[in-house]
């Protein structure tokens, strides 16, 4: 899975222990889904996306071949 939370985390001027706090996740779960070791759950995702007021699909993408 692709994501791009990261790129609105700084965009947003947030740093990750901010986005993390907002969201009540650590800021390794931060770190983590940043760098693709950790797949957000989908409640998570779309949390991560309302933050950021856009589709969760803007923030979060399958890799071809993912959905086989």
């Amino acid at each position: 899975m692709l994501n791009k939370v990261n790129e609105f985390r700084k965009k947003f001027k947030f740093t990750q222990e901010d986005l993390a706090n907002k969201l009540g996740v650590t800021r390794q779960t931060i770190i983590s889904i940043e760098q693709g070791k950790y797949i957000a759950s989908l409640p998570l995702a779309m949390k991560i996306a309302r933050i950021f007021g856009v589709p969760v699909e803007e923030v979060f993408s399958l890799e071809e071949g993912e959905l086989y």
